[in-house]
């Protein structure tokens, strides 16, 4: 990651420059590789109280460029906080992308079965294919139905997924 600190209006101390370090390095430990270029601005502004501080940051990232604003009277909790608010975009960033692949997934082929187990009080079920095994599927994988309207030998269209204790439904929808 390239990474940029301008100062504007002022000179950056010693323990602004820590704390920029340690921010940079959380930062990388946890989005390695996800930002190209970091770019850090701490300005001394007239518009704000008696001393005040205005921070920037900028991070480049895949397809965007996502930036923070911050203003105060002290510069080391603004550097922090902005960072943290980087943090969070970056994650939220990261979550919608994901969501959107999972989003594909739910158009991929299907398979079919039939409701062989329903614990509607536990929220998961499973579902027997054709060649008699069973696949598991929570409540949450349920599409446009809900576990009150299923019963047990009603058909259902799947999408198989790897989950941590086998074969799984990514979703579940009505064959009918």
């Amino acid at each position: 990651m390239e990474f940029q600190v301008d100062a504007r209006n002022l000179e950056i101390r010693k323990t602004w420059q820590d704390k920029i370090e340690e921010e940079k390095d959380r930062l990388s430990r946890h989005h390695s590789g996800l930002i190209h270029h970091l770019r850090l601005s701490i300005e001394s502004t007239s518009s704000h109280k008696e001393g005040g501080y205005e921070i920037r940051l900028v991070a480049m990232v895949p397809n965007d460029t996502v930036i923070v604003k911050r203003k105060g009277e002290s510069v080391r909790p603004l550097i922090g906080e902005a960072f943290d608010v980087l943090t969070l975009q970056l994650k939220e960033m990261l979550r919608k992308k994901r969501q959107g692949v999972k989003g594909q997934e739910a158009e991929s082929p299907s398979d079919t079965g039939l409701i062989k187990r329903l614990y509607p009080f536990e929220s998961y079920g499973f579902i027997e294919i054709a060649d008699g095994r069973e696949i598991y599927f929570h409540e949450n994988a349920l599409k446009d139905l809900t576990m009150d309207q299923l019963a047990e030998g009603d058909e259902v269209r799947f999408g198989a997924a790897e989950g941590d204790k086998g074969p799984c439904a990514a979703w579940v929808r009505s064959a009918k």
